[in-house]
């Protein structure tokens, strides 16, 4: 089984507080086997941690922003652009060869997709029915309730923003370490999701600095 975290943000994102460099660092230390470096709507993480000597598998990966909420993309050569609805990215992707997951598609403050385009939950190759960052637990568990009814794929993240957290949210795969194994096991559900809370003062902080730099933004347009 590997051990994998598959939703990792880098500085690449406008959020995310650690380089490629330390998140690579850290998912070694967390004793991770494979990665997917899931940056908002770039892949310029992935790209950077291609060229870096590792012993991880890094899967390449987006966090795309549809027009009905967060869409993760794995296994693709380019990032769907962003603002699109979420059902027609997931066909993008599927177009591609990739595998879609649907992150924290339950939570209202975090483009949870599955509040806006309920078809989207069915659409997804799996499910992120645990998400570290959820400081009440109640939209993983809704996740996994209907996941399990509906049959779905189900993995784990940690959405680490700062390395300290890579591997808070992991999935144990049953697949062979490569890329296509891996998301062959992915959609064939040969997968476990485990982790545990990102620090409650943590994801509060980091939540803060977010809403204060996108009202920044507006005041500056």
């Amino acid at each position: 089984m590997l051990n994998a975290d598959l939703h990792i943000h880098t500085s690449c994102s406008k959020d995310g507080e650690s380089t490629v460099e330390q998140v690579l660092a850290a998912a070694a230390r967390a004793g991770l086997d494979v990665i997917a470096i899931t940056d908002h709507d770039t892949m310029d993480g992935y790209r950077i941690a291609c060229e870096l000597t590792t012993d991880l598998l890094v899967i390449p990966g987006v966090e795309v922003s549809t027009k009905d909420g967060h869409l993760i993309a794995l296994g693709i050569e380019k990032a769907p652009l962003p603002g699109f609805p979420i059902l027609d990215s997931i066909r993008e992707v599927k177009n591609a060869g990739g595998v879609t997951i649907l992150p924290h598609p339950f939570h209202r403050y975090r483009h949870g997709a599955a509040l806006k385009c309920a078809g989207s939950f069915a659409a997804a190759d799996a499910i992120e029915v645990y998400n570290s960052r959820y400081v009440i637990p109640h939209a993983n568990k809704k996740a996994m309730r209907l996941a399990r009814a509906m049959g779905k794929p189900v993995v784990a993240g940690s959405d680490a923003h700062n390395a300290r957290f890579i591997g808070y949210g992991r999935t144990l795969i049953d697949a062979e370490k490569n890329v296509p194994s891996v998301l062959k096991a992915i959609k064939e559900g040969r997968t476990q999701p485990a982790g545990r809370k990102t620090p409650v003062r943590v994801y509060t902080k980091q939540s803060l600095r977010n809403s204060w730099r996108k009202i920044r933004g507006r005041l500056h347009r």
